[in-house]
C-alpha cells in the first residue's frame, strides 16, 4: 500500500455554514498516478470531489458529506466481530464507529427483528461476514457492501445486485503494498532467500557452498499478466531494476507502458516465451479461472519463476506441481492458493523451489487502515447519495 507513515486519513471538516454537516478528507496517493481496476467504475476524483494540497507533497479528496449523529442514530454497519481469530482488528473498528453503529453477526442473530431494520451497510473484512442470500433477504434496508480490499470472487455480484445492493471495494489502498509483496516475491525466490535462511540456521551446516547460486533480477525480463493499478505499480518497481518488462492485458494501456518503458503482448503466449519471470496481476472470474495451465507453463523458459499475487485459482495447482517437480520451470512464488491454507500433505509444500507465503500482499499496518479508510469513505458516499468512488458491477 502506500509507502509513507500511516495518518488518521478522516478528518471532520465543515462545509456549510449554520448546517452542521461533516465531509471527510481521503488521502489517495496513487490517484496522481494510475488507478486502474477491472469491472469497476472509476470516478473521477479531480472532477466529482474537491481536491485540497494535502501535507508532504500528498493531495487530499474531501468525501461525501454526512450528518452528525447521535450514536443511536448512526447508520448500522454489520461485522463479523470485532478481534478475535476472523473479527475486525479492534483499531479498524474504532474507525468505523466514528460514522456507523457496529452490529456483530452475534448480536443481529440474536435480535434480527431489531437490528434487521437498522442494518444499511456491511463491511467485509478478509471475506467475512458470508454474503448469501439468506442473509440478503433478513435485510430490507441494506444500501451498500463495501469490502476491504479490490478483490471481490468471495462476492455473488448478480445477486448481489438483484437485491438493489451496491458493492464497493478499494483499489487505490491495496496498489502499492501488492506490488511491494510481489517484487519480494520475485527476489526472494530469485536468490534463494528461504533456502539460505535455511542453510544457516541449519545445526548441519559446517560450511557455505561456493556453487549454491541464484539468478539476476537486474536486467532481467518481466513479463505482467495484467496492468491494472497493481500491475502497474509492479511495472514501475520492476524499471528501477532496469528489467525488460511486458505484458499481457485485455485491452492495451498505452500511456502507461510508455511511462514505464513497457511492451505490449497482444497474446498471451508471446510473453510466456520471452519472460525470465511471470506475474500474475488479474481478477478471478470466469475467465481467468485457471488461466495458467499445463499448456502454458510448458511454453515458459526452463529457467523461468512463475510468481503469483493475485488469487489461487488462477493457476492449475496440479499442473504447476508436475511442473516444478519436472523442472518445466525453475521455480514459483505464491502469495495466494487454492484453498487457503493449503492442506498439510499438499505437495506444494513439498518442494524446495517453490516460496508461499500467507496472502500477505496488504497485511501492513498501513495498508489495512487505508482499506478501511477507503471503504469507509465508498459506504458514507452510498449512504448520502453521493458519487461512489469505488463501486463493482457484476458482468
Amino acid at each position: 500500500m502506500f509507502r509513507s507513515k500511516a495518518v488518521s486519513l478522516l478528518k471532520p471538516i465543515h462545509l456549510m455554514s449554520g448546517q452542521p454537516n461533516l465531509a471527510y478528507k481521503f488521502i489517495h496517493p496513487a490517484i496522481a498516478s494510475h488507478g486502474h481496476c477491472c469491472h469497476r467504475r472509476n470516478v473521477d476524483y479531480r472532477q466529482r470531489y474537491k481536491i485540497c494540497p494535502g501535507s508532504a507533497g500528498r493531495r487530499t479528496l474531501s468525501a461525501p458529506q454526512t450528518k452528525v449523529m447521535a450514536e443511536e442514530e448512526l447508520p448500522g454497519v454489520l461485522i463479523l466481530d470485532i478481534g478475535g481469530t476472523h473479527g475486525v482488528l479492534e483499531n479498524l473498528a474504532a474507525l468505523l464507529k466514528k460514522h456507523f453503529r457496529l452490529i456483530t453477526m452475534k448480536e443481529f442473530l440474536e435480535n434480527k427483528k431489531e437490528m434487521s431494520k437498522k442494518i444499511q451497510s456491511i463491511f467485509v473484512f478478509e471475506c467475512r461476514p458470508t454474503i448469501d442470500r439468506e442473509l440478503l433477504e433478513s435485510l430490507p434496508n441494506l444500501k451498500v457492501i463495501g469490502n476491504s480490499g479490490v478483490g471481490v470472487d468471495h462476492l455473488d455480484l448478480k445477486m448481489i445486485s438483484n437485491f438493489g445492493v451496491k458493492v464497493t471495494n478499494t483499489p487505490h489502498a491495496v496498489a502499492d503494498p501488492t506490488a511491494d509483496i510481489g517484487m519480494a516475491l520475485m527476489l526472494a525466490s530469485a536468490r534463494r532467500l528461504v533456502e539460505g535462511c535455511q542453510i544457516v540456521v541449519s545445526p548441519d551446516t559446517k560450511y557455505f557452498a561456493v556453487d549454491w547460486l541464484g539468478v539476476d533480477v537486474t536486467g532481467a525480463t518481466l513479463g505482467i499478466i495484467g496492468m491494472g493499478s497493481i500491475g502497474y505499480k509492479v511495472a514501475q518497481r520492476a524499471r528501477a531494476f532496469n528489467m525488460r518488462i511486458l505484458y499481457h492485458n485485455r485491452n492495451r494501456r498505452k500511456e502507461e507502458e510508455e511511462a514505464v518503458g513497457a511492451h505490449y503482448c497482444e497474446k498471451m503466449e508471446d510473453l510466456l516465451q520471452q519472460s525470465d519471470f511471470v506475474m500474475l496481476v488479474v481478477n478471478l472470474t470466469p475467465e481467468t479461472h485457471k488461466l495458467i495451465g499445463k499448456k502454458e507453463l510448458e511454453l515458459m523458459k526452463p529457467t523461468a519463476t512463475l510468481i503469483n499475487i493475485s488469487r489461487g485459482g488462477v493457476i492449475d495447482q496440479d499442473a504447476l506441481v508436475e511442473a516444478l517437480q519436472n523442472k518445466v520451470i525453475r521455480a514459483a512464488a505464491l502469495d495466494v492458493t487454492y484453498p487457503e491454507p493449503l492442506p498439510r500433505d499438499h505437495p506444494l509444500l513439498k518442494l524446495n523451489n517453490v516460496i508461499i507465503t500467507p496472502h500477505i500482499g496488504t497485511a501492513t499496518v498501513q495498508a489495512i487502515r487505508m482499506m478501511a479508510e477507503e471503504a469507509i469513505a465508498n459506504m458514507l458516499a452510498v449512504l448520502n447519495g453521493q458519487p461512489i468512488p469505488s463501486e463493482v458491477f457484476a458482468k
